[in-house]
């Protein structure tokens, strides 16, 4: 009886503490977000609660910054594994010579938008002139201001610009400004609607911008061929097919243990959201990231455009 106790014992110590996927041997990856949790992380989280990750042999951290500049910042000092961060802003702290690359894409579309009341009097860009608009972030909500109104024959000395830092839609409902640049169409748009104020989009795709990726995941340039990143790629692909197939499932699973998420704002923003998401998150566009570095280039933003290996992928498995 002693003997057969033993060998049950020895048994459960081997299934357990050696076999993939365990407590005992997943491996641990710290992701710090570009913001509070919000619908626009849907495919990680869903990932996450559907055991998407744990399946491959994943431990995943998210972490929420106490200040959104620094998550780039600490992925190239080599503090956390990867982060959630702008396609825009990758360029920018490339081209300023951090050993960052982009690995992964969460959302394939822009967000941003030059937003006005729909009741108001501006039906194109070209009625802004002498107009104020508001801006949180200067920089590169103001290229996209300048290349849309030279779209219409303005310049931005045609019009007064104003910082009303994250206030954006309460700037345009209080009257302090016509049109806001750096509205996410997603959001801002929703907030007047429930507001009672509706406004009205002019997406920057659609006026002399090259489309571009809003959201992208980033590592550390000697990591790529890190095969824990590969397959947390998979499960966020695996997370976003679950997410395309079974939405409210999907909503149920992102709310859960976070109930302040719970609101109209959040539910508007995931159905507008969806859509957006990128089905194949490690694909790379080479053609279309190097336009939108061209772009930036031409605009003054970036100095120089560097190979494109050195600082966008699409990974690969290791072959054995």
């Amino acid at each position: 009886m002693k003997k057969t106790m033993v060998i049950v014992i020895i048994c459960w110590a081997v299934l357990f503490s050696g076999v993939p996927g365990t407590a005992a041997d997943l491996k641990e990856l710290d992701v710090m977000l570009d913001w509070f949790v919000n619908p626009d992380h849907a495919p990680l989280f869903v990932a996450l609660e559907k055991g998407f990750f744990e399946e491959r042999g994943l431990k995943i951290n998210f972490i929420a910054p106490s200040n959104p500049n620094d998550p780039p910042k600490l992925v190239a000092a080599g503090k956390v594994d990867l982060a959630v961060s702008y396609q825009y802003q990758h360029h920018l702290q490339v081209d300023q010579g951090l050993p960052l690359v982009r690995v992964a894409t969460l959302i394939a579309t822009p967000l941003n938008a030059l937003v006005v009341l729909a009741d108001g009097p501006i039906h194109s860009p070209a009625d802004l002139k002498g107009k104020t608009i508001g801006y949180s972030i200067g920089g590169f909500e103001t290229v996209l201001l300048k290349v849309m109104l030279a779209e219409h024959g303005l310049s931005l000395e045609d019009v007064t610009l104003v910082n009303v830092n994250f206030s954006l839609s309460p700037s345009l409902f209080a009257g302090q400004t016509h049109a806001v640049i750096g509205a996410f169409r997603n959001f801002e748009l929703n907030q007047m609607n429930i507001n009672k104020k509706p406004g009205r989009a002019f997406f920057v795709e659609e006026h002399g911008i090259p489309s571009y990726d809003e959201l992208i995941l980033i590592a550390h340039r000697n990591r790529i061929q890190d095969e824990a990143l590969r397959l947390f790629v998979d499960s966020i692909e695996a997370g976003v097919q679950f997410l395309v197939n079974h939405p409210e499932k999907s909503w149920r699973l992102f709310i859960r243990g976070r109930k302040n998420l719970d609101d109209e704002l959040n539910r508007l923003a995931w159905k507008d959201t969806l859509p957006r998401f990128a089905l194949r998150p490690g694909a790379l566009d080479q053609n279309r990231y190097i336009r939108f570095a061209r772009f930036l280039k031409d605009q003054g933003m970036i100095k120089s455009i560097p190979v494109l290996e050195s600082w966008a992928v699409e990974l690969k498995y290791s072959v054995k």
